[in-house]
């Protein structure tokens, strides 16, 4: 096993830990206002958040995470599908999930209109804990590279 690699998934790890962190607090904060017909300009801007920490979080873990797992276990880089499989077929998360959530992460990135993401807002307060859940069994299967042995 490559420590540069190894070294470079747990700066990975605490990267997408704290995004998923930032996530949450607007999570939290999103999901008592809940979903309306017409947002106050700070109720907007809250959600904004949101969407934004959801797609940056998102990105981070199947672009920076996923990758990183396939390269410290000695696994041909392929596309972000191959990535995704790769999780599928260690039996850590399902990929359609993992598809949903890119899904919806592309989604958000593509769309130049600001008035037009309260389209999202209902799948990202849906899809949040989906994510929280699916990084939590990530940090659980790269323990045995990150957690330092005696």
């Amino acid at each position: 096993m490559d420590r540069g690699s190894v070294e470079i998934l747990k700066e990975n790890l605490n990267l997408v830990n704290l995004s998923m962190k930032r996530l949450l607090y607007s999570y939290e904060n999103c999901n008592k206002t809940g979903l309306k017909d017409f947002y106050s300009d700070d109720e907007f801007d809250a959600f904004d958040a949101l969407i934004s920490r959801y797609a940056r979080t998102t990105n981070m873990l199947i672009n920076k995470v996923l990758r990183n797992i396939d390269i410290v276990e000695y696994i041909d880089g392929g596309t972000i599908i191959d990535a995704i499989n790769n999780m599928e077929r260690r039996g850590i998360v399902d990929a359609n999930d993992l598809f949903k959530l890119k899904d919806l992460q592309n989604s958000i990135t593509h769309e130049y209109v600001t008035d037009n993401i309260v389209r999202f807002f209902d799948c990202v307060l849906k899809f949040t804990p989906i994510l929280q859940l699916i990084i939590e069994r990530i940090n659980d299967y790269c323990s045995r590279y990150t957690t330092d042995k005696i």
